[in-house]
């Protein structure tokens, strides 16, 4: 059943700071207000939606529902600084399976590996083999796209699941519904504290954009 938007006259956050509502609303994936709002919408509709400033504040507020802390306190920095959790995704990935990147060879497979996963994230893993965890390798290079995809997502899942309902949730909403962060495994939250803190200070190292 669709959600309605808050009515206009709420106040329920309004102690939130409403800059900080707007750019997550503005950041969130159209597959989240799809699945909050109605599925029937185009992409065209739901874009107006999100990019409408007199929106932004009340479509956050039904995007964040109950996670939301009434006195204000905990709205902090971004887990994640501001940048694109699919690239953490990828950044964490490419550590999990170093070490098929490093026997991935072929100039053919090596191209359609980067054109999945992006040269970034294959320099990433392989300067930080020491930490792979992937033990078995893939020498398929649309195979090992789609694991690193997967086990990224799932890293950062379990990644996020140490932190607050509501820090959680803000990095979330900027990915696609059924990413594998969803769901991740065991084996993922074993790993996934050592892998993101090596994606944290590579990503920490760039200038963040403001908080979203």
């Amino acid at each position: 059943m669709p959600m309605p938007l808050p009515s206009a006259g709420s106040h329920t956050w309004s102690e939130w700071p409403s800059e900080g509502l707007r750019e997550l609303a503005a950041s969130t994936h159209l597959t989240r207000f799809a699945a909050r709002l109605d599925a029937r919408l185009s992409a065209s509709t739901l874009v107006r939606l999100q990019k409408s400033s007199r929106l932004q504040v009340r479509l956050a507020e039904m995007l964040l529902g109950n996670e939301m802390d009434s006195n204000g306190r905990n709205w902090g920095d971004d887990l994640l600084l501001g940048h694109d959790p699919n690239r953490a995704a990828l950044l964490a990935g490419s550590i999990w399976h170093a070490r098929s990147l490093l026997k991935l060879v072929s100039k053919q497979h090596l191209a359609m590996l980067l054109d999945r996963i992006g040269a970034e994230a294959h320099a990433f893993g392989i300067r930080n083999l020491a930490s792979a965890v992937a033990i078995t390798t893939t020498a398929d290079p649309e195979q090992l796209s789609q694991q690193i995809e997967h086990d990224g997502h799932a890293c950062l899942g379990a990644w996020l699941d140490e932190a607050s309902a509501l820090d959680r949730t803000r990095v979330l909403l900027r990915l696609p519904m059924g990413t594998a962060a969803e769901n991740p495994a065991a084996e993922h939250r074993n790993a996934a504290g050592p892998v993101l803190s090596l994606v944290i200070a590579h990503l920490s190292r760039e200038t963040p954009r403001h908080d979203s």
